[in-house]
């Protein structure tokens, strides 16, 4: 066989062009999915949402959802194959569960994310594993660093941002998220607004109204549910009245 194909077969052969196929073949796989996601990044809170598209009448909606808590206080949204996904927030909870019952306190998310990257970058090194064909968008509330929002990426990247999306719209989200956060070092204004700019920008680049149902945040410094006290850390998932709240907030305003 001649030509790039010939080197296709080899997970860990580059192409001559110094190409990694089955990399690119994962990145790929994340914009097939079809579903975009938003991290931000605000003062004192970090949310993530994601698209919820229920593909068939028949399926349970609740079963269906690309926001997973890892730990208390970490939680991420996944972007690509779900199977990939599921599997992966597996290893993030073990991880995490590891960490704490060795050193008696929570991961924190840029410990996790590197962790996490060097799991990644390790399934690209060796022919009987694939690179997983999906990106993990991680937030959490640092008692040292305050919000925190990191990303890793079937090569083995990750980084932490103010604001970044996943998926097919990527490209579009992060140039609108650009220019709403120019010359700021995160999303202003408290936990309701940051929710607000992250849908708004996701409405915009898909150019879709959405419904309470077609939509899933996960928050880290919100309040937390049904009025119970204490401090609000930890990371949990907006309930379905308290999105339509936040789209009828975004409606007011127009």
């Amino acid at each position: 066989m001649s030509g790039s194909a010939g080197y296709d077969r080899h997970i860990t052969i580059f192409s001559d062009q110094g190409r990694l196929y089955q990399v690119e073949y994962a990145f790929k796989a994340i914009s097939a999915a079809n579903i975009t996601s938003i991290g931000v990044r605000g003062k004192d809170c970090a949310v993530v949402i994601s698209q919820k598209k229920v593909p068939d009448q028949l399926i349970d909606p609740s079963s269906v959802s690309h926001i997973y808590k890892i730990s208390s206080s970490v939680g991420c949204v996944m972007t690509g194959s779900v199977a990939d996904s599921r599997a992966y927030v597996e290893r993030a909870r073990g991880e995490a569960a590891q960490f704490k019952y060795k050193l008696g306190y929570e991961m924190p998310c840029d410990v996790l994310a590197k962790r996490l990257a060097n799991i990644n970058q390790v399934y690209t090194q060796r022919a009987y594993m694939r690179p997983l064909g999906v990106t993990m968008t991680l937030i959490s509330i640092d008692d040292e660093k305050g919000p925190m929002l990191y990303k890793c990426d079937p090569a083995g990247y990750f980084v932490g941002y103010k604001a970044t999306s996943s998926g097919p719209k990527q490209q579009e989200a992060q140039n609108y998220l650009e220019k709403k956060l120019k010359n700021k070092d995160a999303a202003p204004g408290n936990w309701e607004e940051v929710v607000e700019l992250a849908i708004t920008a996701l409405s915009n680049v898909l150019s879709v109204d959405f419904k309470k149902h077609e939509l899933e945040v996960g928050l880290v410094g919100g309040p937390l549910q049904d009025n119970a006290h204490g401090i609000p850390m930890g990371f949990r998932s907006l309930t379905e009245d308290e999105i339509d709240e936040r789209l009828q907030a975004i409606a007011e305003k127009d």
